[in-house]
């Protein structure tokens, strides 16, 4: 096909010239890619943390989503480079189709806006999902000229695999190298993470082994691995999990986004929805620090982007093994509906404790339902049959407890835990109360 000539690919083979990244890497750069870099929306990204509040906790992890698009973009390149050899996916993916997939990775974050996970988590109105974005900004301004004129792509095929609403063949395949439990951005992001954030944790899983194992499933429509990638698949699933447990749902990042979550919903009226769209990281800061000032947000808001570090304290964790009664009552409970049962838990605490207890610091901290460690990925096993019968096909749940212990028992069980944060004053008053908070919160839920 005429896609293994693409100039992307051919410099990846001979790395001449490049950005160097971390750990050590060159990313090929062509005249084409270097045009699309320099764009507004890519420039951005230079401004907009990978993992946001995540540094609080882990100091070293300040790297951007620009470092990230640009070792996802490499990463498409290795995945275009190994599976040129599987022929139905050779015969079905072009040049042009190739040709949008490599932008489409390197462009996959240009519709992130500073904290946009945690803040879509929330649901506040008028306030769009980041992958909504992607279209609007590729599709007008110096980007959209740069893929026409330099690319021959017309944006709106990049906006669909992005977004993954492509629905011919080509789309369907490449939107899964994009998208999926073993993926582009999935096998940049755990690895650059753990490394930034100063843990082993996301490094940890054969990557080459992994990218010589890729293949297309049997229907033809998804990525697939061999059988002598299964165990790198299988510890690149643990990465995801262990990433999760000990990094991004660490509980003193879960009390920062708590605070974020909830800062911006009490300034909602002084903070518009579109304002967020438009800032980095820095502006972001600014701008909820001037929201936050004199509202009950403002020490919310302080303790986060402040002179002074002050984070509220775990007062009490749920998860479905211990409490399951709490936790199915609260996990993946809209956020509305926690802020009101924290007000009333609020209430309860001030009376049993006989201090006053601010329904704004007093957070209930839900993780969304829709997180998850997947593990989704079909397996070829052995050699084709005689006759031309075809492989044996397998599901890596199938073939591994491992992997689905983790997800249920481990992640969804144990990791996804329901937290309860305060000021230190209330957490400490809230350790002598007899019984414990679950009695006060479990009155608090049905109070409603």
């Amino acid at each position: 096909m005429a896609y293994h000539a693409l100039p992307e690919l051919l410099a990846l083979e001979r790395p001449a010239e490049g950005i160097r990244i971390p750990p050590g890497e060159t990313v090929p750069v062509t005249p084409r890619v270097r045009a699309l870099v320099d764009t507004p929306p890519l420039r951005r990204l230079t401004r907009i943390s990978q993992l946001g509040l995540v540094a609080l906790v882990y100091p070293g992890a300040t790297h951007s989503r620009f470092e990230h698009s640009l070792g996802v973009y490499r990463l498409a390149l290795e995945f275009l480079a190994r599976l040129r050899r599987d022929p139905v996916f050779d015969a079905t993916v072009g040049e042009d189709d190739a040709a949008a997939f490599i932008v489409a990775a390197l462009v996959h974050d240009v519709g992130h806006w500073a904290y946009c996970h945690p803040l879509e988590d929330i649901g506040l109105a008028g306030l769009p999902r980041h992958e909504s974005l992607v279209a609007g900004i590729l599709g007008e301004g110096p980007t959209a000229d740069v893929l026409r004129r330099d690319w021959g792509l017309d944006p709106r095929r990049v906006a669909d695999l992005v977004a993954g609403t492509g629905r011919d063949p080509a789309a369907i395949l490449l939107q899964s190298l994009l998208s999926g439990p073993v993926d582009v951005d999935k096998m940049d992001y755990l690895a650059r993470d753990s490394l930034h954030a100063g843990v082993p944790y996301g490094r940890h899983f054969d990557r080459e082994r992994l990218l010589a194992s890729l293949c297309i499933d049997a229907a033809g429509t998804r990525l697939a691995i061999t059988d002598k990638g299964r165990t790198a698949a299988e510890l690149m699933v643990f990465a995801r999990y262990v990433m999760f447990s000990e990094v991004y749902w660490h509980h003193a990042v879960r009390a920062a986004t708590a605070m974020l979550q909830r800062a911006v919903w009490l300034v909602a009226g002084r903070f518009a929805p579109a304002d967020m769209l438009r800032l980095d990281d820095a502006g972001f800061a600014a701008r909820l620090l001037e929201a936050a000032e004199g509202t009950a947000a403002a020490p919310l808001a302080a303790g986060l982007f402040g002179p002074t570090r002050v984070l509220l304290k775990r007062i009490a964790a749920f998860d479905a093994v211990h409490d399951p009664a709490l936790h199915r009552a609260l996990a993946g409970r809209a956020y509305a509906d926690t802020v009101r049962i924290a007000g009333r838990l609020a209430a309860r605490l001030s009376g049993r404790l006989g201090i006053d207890v601010d329904p704004a610091t007093l957070l209930i901290d839900a993780p969304p339902v829709e997180r998850e460690v997947e593990f989704r990925l079909d397996v070829r096993e052995g050699r084709p049959f005689p006759e031309g019968a075809g492989y044996q096909w397998r599901s890596l749940g199938d073939l591994s407890p491992v992997v689905r212990a983790l997800a249920k028992e481990q992640f969804d069980d144990l990791v996804k835990r329901v937290r309860v944060f305060a000021p230190a004053e209330v957490a400490r008053a809230v350790r002598g109360l007899e019984g414990g908070l679950a009695p006060e919160l479990h009155a608090a839920i049905a109070d409603g």
